[in-house]
């Protein structure tokens, strides 16, 4: 692909559009159901690390700026809907939601800025453990990040459907790793290998979950359809059917 430096841009910046928004729906549904149920919140706790690491690989490597803003827009709102799990789920009071979550995200955003400002002067004059401190991070980032799915694809395992997991969100997240991609090919100087491949893996991780909910959410709703004897059995006995039933049932706050 030619140079392009406004089809970078406009691409990078639908990327953090994408990331800007995507965990939005997340939010929404978790507050709407008040549950999280099904949503692993250690993947949303990983994803938030790994845009921190992310964060720092992006600003120190000089990426163009919407994709330095994305990492630090999607680690911020990772640590809202990690806080979600905790009060609906956990059951934490407000109070304390909101004081680790703020303390959370403070010694994460603590962090990076110390990194950055400890290795981006030694990394533009060639110091070699410098460089090899940011291909740690990028590395990292691309390890937290893609595998943060693996504690959600155990919770799909488990409940043998997607429940808990906005699928506008995996949709949106999906994009936003496409429209990234694509601002990397139309970069200036060498396509950024650990940065292409965190996009990457992004979209197929992603795109594992939604086949998955394409797949195993219609057959669940049949399934309890065809239990409809079943269901009449609950509500004689007020007892919960299905393994989703229980987890839901469990929780005061629904």
């Amino acid at each position: 692909m030619p140079v392009n430096a406004i089809a970078e841009n406009v691409f990078g910046t639908l990327g953090t559009v994408c990331w800007m928004v995507q965990l939005f729906p997340q939010i929404y549904k978790s507050y709407q159901e008040k549950n999280t149920v099904g949503l692993s919140d250690l993947m949303i706790l990983s994803w938030a690390l790994g845009g921190v690491f992310l964060g720092i690989y992006a600003v120190v490597q000089n990426l163009n700026i919407p994709l330095i803003m994305q990492p630090q827009i999607f680690g911020t709102l990772s640590v809202i809907c990690w806080a979600q799990c905790q009060y609906y789920r956990r059951h934490w009071s407000p109070f304390k939601t909101i004081i680790v979550g703020i303390s959370l995200w403070f010694v994460f955003g603590g962090f990076e800025a110390g990194m950055v400002y400890a290795l981006r002067s030694p990394y533009d004059h060639g110091n070699k453990p410098a460089e090899s401190a940011i291909s740690f991070f990028g590395i990292m980032s691309t390890v937290v990040i893609t595998g943060a799915l693996v504690p959600q694809y155990y919770q799909i395992y488990k409940y043998k459907e997607v429940v808990g997991l906005s699928i506008p969100c995996m949709t949106i997240d999906l994009l936003g790793g496409v429209f990234s991609d694509l601002s990397l090919i139309f970069r200036p100087g060498s396509f950024n290998v650990l940065a292409g491949i965190t996009y990457s893996l992004v979209v197929v991780t992603d795109g594992v979950v939604i086949i998955a909910a394409v797949i195993l959410n219609p057959r669940a709703r049949k399934a309890r359809r065809r239990a409809g004897t079943t269901g009449e059995m609950q509500q004689n006995t007020g007892q919960p059917t299905t393994m989703v039933d229980r987890a839901l049932s469990t929780s005061p706050l629904t």
